[in-house]
């Protein structure tokens, strides 16, 4: 008769190793199960197939067999460059552009359920918006209206999400890309404006310089023309100054020949005493006054001068 209470030391190793395996099953399942979510993300959970709750920053224990973990949301503002894009422009122009969103989750739910493939969504819907963006406008207006672009594609896109959880902050068109007979025409528009703005910069540095240059002639003429006039001014200052010297010395002679109470006939006498010592010097010719041509008088009234001494 078999006796279930005598001990088996095989049977009681087996159970030893039963119970260390079901101890870490369930200790596995137990660490799996807590779960630490961080203050950038939020953990979506589903139980039994359908939504349950969505977990924000601190601990959390998962529901083993019931509870899945659908989907992790990053909370943090993201970046997506969006590949470029075709796009034809009101006056038939096709081009290609790329753009930039900046966008963030503020409902992880809607994040996660609104729309399968939030990202794959969000770039179509940029193309399609830009491609009906483009189509209103040609292409000058394409190339010279950033960032009216952008403000229209932004704030379509964050209406156009708001369902799927998303916020879109801004929109920044990166390139725009023109064909290539265009960016050579534009390319060639934009020289003939450098050399244009470069013949229009000379032009105006030869007229500065010729201005300067004129100004320059004309004040060294002022100039010259303000010696001269000092020149003469001192000149005509100096032969003043020996007109006036030569009258005040004439002036003088005649107030002192009336002092002496002199004849004509004394003063006829003295020039001829000057006439001879005029004729006393190296002179080769004498110019005789007309006073004093008539030597007869001048004789007899050296005569008289002498019989009254």
């Amino acid at each position: 008769m078999f006796n279930i209470f005598n001990a088996n030391p095989e049977n009681d190793f087996t159970g030893l190793i039963i119970t260390i395996v079901i101890v870490a099953i369930i200790l596995i399942i137990f660490i799996k199960s807590v779960k630490v979510v961080k203050q950038t993300d939020k953990y979506v959970i589903q139980r039994l197939g359908g939504y349950h709750a969505t977990w924000g920053v601190g601990i959390h224990f998962l529901l083993p067999f019931f509870d899945k973990i659908e989907r992790i949301v990053n909370l943090k503002e993201q970046v997506k460059d969006f590949d470029p894009q075709p796009v034809i422009t009101k006056d038939n122009v096709t081009m290609q552009i790329d753009t930039v969103v900046f966008f963030q989750v503020t409902d992880p739910k809607l994040f996660c359920y609104g729309v399968d493939n939030p990202i794959s969504a969000l770039e179509n819907l940029s193309a399609t918006t830009l491609r009906n963006i483009i189509g209103d406008l040609d292409l000058d207006q394409t190339l010279t209206s950033r960032d009216i672009i952008n403000t229209k594609m932004r704030s379509i896109l964050d209406e156009a999400t708001d369902p799927w959880g998303i916020k879109v902050n801004r929109v920044e068109v990166k390139n725009i890309l023109p064909p290539k007979d265009i960016r050579e025409a534009m390319e060639k528009q934009m020289r003939a404006e450098r050399e244009k703005r470069e013949a229009i910069l000379k032009a105006e540095g030869q007229k500065q310089s010729a201005i300067l240059k004129a100004q320059g002639e004309k004040e060294a003429a002022i100039l010259t023309a303000e010696g001269q006039k000092e020149q003469m001014i001192r000149i005509a200052e100096g032969e003043a100054e020996s007109v006036r010297i030569k009258k005040e010395a004439e002036a003088l002679g005649i107030k002192l020949l009336n002092e002496a109470h002199a004849t004509q006939e004394t003063i006829q006498l003295r020039a001829l005493e000057t006439l001879g010592v005029v004729a006393d010097g190296k002179a080769t010719k004498i110019i005789v006054p007309s006073e004093l041509q008539n030597l007869t008088s001048i004789l007899a009234s050296v005569n008289s001068v002498k019989n009254e001494e």
